[in-house]
């Protein structure tokens, strides 16, 4: 049965930052979301997470599935480039920024990623992460030397070893999968996951929570970075998200 997709999306600066160098896109019409967390020095993150929107934007609508994840590798591969070649004409030394990029056609789905933002998959009233950090502290918990549940409180939790932008050559991981029906994935920056434990965003997104309300919810407990959640339903009837 072909499954109806319907997607929401938002972006907050948060509560401590002053400018907001997350970026997010809904391409409904070709099924193809993504979020993006900038970094760099002198506001240079917001150039970076922009770009990768960008380029996402200007995807054509005529692509066959296989072209269109094709044409997502090659257009981000470009913007990595573009992004090590500014980088070394400013003082900021790196502009770069993460990406989680879902694609759905039919009842299948992908995610393409590097650094953590993250994407999450709720299913039958369990929420699981379906991508794996590009992150120190991940390295450090897949190693065994540090505890999953301390990871977020490391003070290197914000050190990734990947992203757009960032040193040699681009590498995304990809994860697919089927839906099933009223299946509901959640693509995220850290200022998310970093502001309200996994247990408790599952339990807003069982509660039906939109993205301004995992935002607001956040900010409520005090995310100290930008947050941006798009939230990206299927189902086999014609309910809205």
């Amino acid at each position: 049965m072909p499954f109806l997709i319907t997607a929401r999306g938002a972006t907050h600066v948060g509560t401590v930052r002053k400018r907001n160098e997350d970026a997010f896109i809904d391409r409904s019409d070709i099924g193809v979301w993504a979020v993006a967390d900038g970094a760099g020095g002198h506001g240079a993150g917001d150039v970076a997470s922009a770009a990768v929107v960008a380029a996402l934007a200007a995807l054509p609508v005529d692509l066959q599935p296989g072209e269109k994840l094709a044409e997502i590798r090659r257009r981000l591969s470009e913007v990595h480039a573009e992004l090590q070649r500014q980088a070394e004409s400013t003082e900021s030394g790196v502009i770069a920024t993460t990406v989680v990029v879902m694609l759905a056609h039919g009842d299948h789905f992908a995610c393409l990623w590097a650094g953590d933002s993250r994407a999450y998959l709720l299913r039958h009233g369990v929420l699981t992460r379906i991508t794996r950090d590009h992150s120190l502290v991940q390295e450090l918990v897949d190693q065994g030397t540090l505890a999953a549940e301390d990871a977020e409180r490391h003070p290197q939790a914000n050190v990734i070893t990947r992203a757009i932008g960032g040193a040699g050559e681009l590498e995304l991981d990809k994860v697919s999968g089927r839906f099933e029906d009223d299946d509901l994935v959640l693509l995220c920056t850290d200022g998310l996951f970093k502001a309200l434990p996994e247990e408790q965003i599952g339990i807003l997104l069982m509660a039906g929570a939109d993205p301004d309300q995992l935002l607001a919810a956040a900010n409520e407990a005090r995310a100290r970075d930008n947050v941006t959640a798009v939230m990206v339903r299927a189902r086999e009837s014609a309910a809205a998200i």
